[in-house]
């Protein structure tokens, strides 16, 4: 069962209710609604998508720890998926494939629905994910390539530039940048489990 938060009354006389903001990890059952904004946020953009349906799909069932969804009123309204990769850098292979042993989360898309846009939905969720990392012992750095008109957003976010990415997508070049997961050492000393 997946956490939520925000009050939920089962009591005589009370209605259920949605929580007005929630945070938590997609499943396969969320992967039309990531699809739908997804789809919309980057073919009027770059005339592609980053991921398909079914690639969505799989990440969501092979790894969804590696995603956050955001949630208003009980819409998805923001999303990231990340995968494990096994390399610093990105090679063709990153964008298919999940690498269940690596220590390289690939961010492989940050998408906001058209109506929550220019609100600081995609700065807010970058930043609850980033924090929500070094939760994962394995993880050692997040990486992610993105066009030159994005490289301040992820600045901002604490990601550095890496250099030229190796993928290219048609006529579309990439950045590809990097962010080093910290926290590990605070995390197990201080470990429950």
């Amino acid at each position: 069962m997946r956490p939520t938060i925000g009050p939920i009354s089962h009591g005589r006389g009370r209605r259920h209710t949605l929580p007005a903001s929630e945070f938590r990890c997609l499943g396969p059952e969320d992967a039309i609604s990531v699809f739908e904004i997804e789809r919309q946020a980057f073919i009027s953009v770059s005339g592609e998508c980053p991921l398909y349906l079914d690639k969505v799909r799989y990440f969501l069932t092979a790894c969804p720890e590696l995603s956050l969804g955001w949630f208003e009123g009980g819409c998805l309204v923001a999303f990231i998926i990340g995968t494990l990769w096994d390399q610093k850098k990105l090679a063709e292979a990153a964008l298919t494939h999940h690498k269940p042993h690596g220590s390289t989360v690939h961010i492989h898309v940050l998408a906001v629905h058209r109506s929550a846009r220019q609100q600081g939905k995609g700065s807010m969720l970058m930043w609850r994910y980033l924090q929500y990392l070094p939760c994962l012992p394995y993880v050692r750095q997040a990486v992610l390539m993105c066009q030159d008109f994005l490289v301040p957003f992820y600045l901002k976010s604490g990601f550095k530039v890496q250099g030229p990415s190796e993928i290219t997508m048609g006529p579309l070049s990439f950045i590809e940048m990097m962010y080093h997961v910290k926290g590990h050492a605070y995390m197990r000393r201080n470990s429950v489990f």
